[in-house]
């Protein structure tokens, strides 16, 4: 085995601490499953390649729009894109801190707006893909991106991810993509990620 292999990382929180948004059958399968694949596809990809040695943003930025490299781009970007999605997300109650709460008015007029615009962007993605919360120099924006896309491909500072793949939300929501998307944003957005992030 490769020194520099990836492994899955550990849930921030255990797998019923969703419930009842989001449950423990779509965790296991989500975490046990599709990261799983993520994380055993892409470590077969790099091995013994020149990118074994890499840490995955190196991976992601090094293959990006690379057409001969886009399923190692696809699992390394996939791998990264979950791993924060589970940050994102938290049953504890928790808040914008001062400075963070100053760049979302700044940016969005409120804190309600900016609930807005992040729950239009996670329903209005088509097909597959994410919602971000970014950082970009001194103001904060939204930005959606399409299957595995990620905003450190574009040298954007992500804050908080929704995923909207149908495998996030369809066994406890079915098509409901948008009480899903409320469910998160009402109750399960990670402040403490976001403060510090920022």
């Amino acid at each position: 085995m490769h020194k520099n292999m990836f492994e899955i990382k550990n849930l921030p929180f255990a797998d019923t601490a969703l419930e009842p948004y989001i449950s423990q059958n779509t965790l296991s399968f989500h975490y046990g499953k599709h990261y799983q694949t993520y994380v055993n596809n892409l470590n077969k990809l790099i091995a013994d390649t020149d990118l074994a040695d890499a840490s995955l943003e190196a991976i992601i930025k090094d293959t990006n729009n690379n057409p001969d490299k886009v399923a190692i781009f696809n699992n390394a970007a996939q791998v990264w894109n979950h791993e924060f999605y589970w940050n994102s997300l938290s049953a504890e109650k928790s808040e914008p801190i001062a400075a963070t709460m100053g760049l979302i008015e700044k940016s969005f007029g409120s804190l309600e707006k900016f609930k807005e615009e992040l729950a239009a962007a996670a329903l209005s993605q088509f097909g597959s893909g994410w919602a971000w919360l970014v950082s970009d120099g001194s103001s904060l924006s939204i930005v959606k991106t399409a299957n595995a896309v990620c905003p450190i491909s574009s040298n954007l500072k992500p804050l908080l991810v929704i995923d909207v793949w149908e495998h996030a939300y369809y066994l406890d929501y079915q098509n409901r993509r948008a009480d899903y998307i409320k469910a998160i944003i009402d109750n399960l957005l990670n402040w403490d990620f976001v403060n510090k992030n920022i």
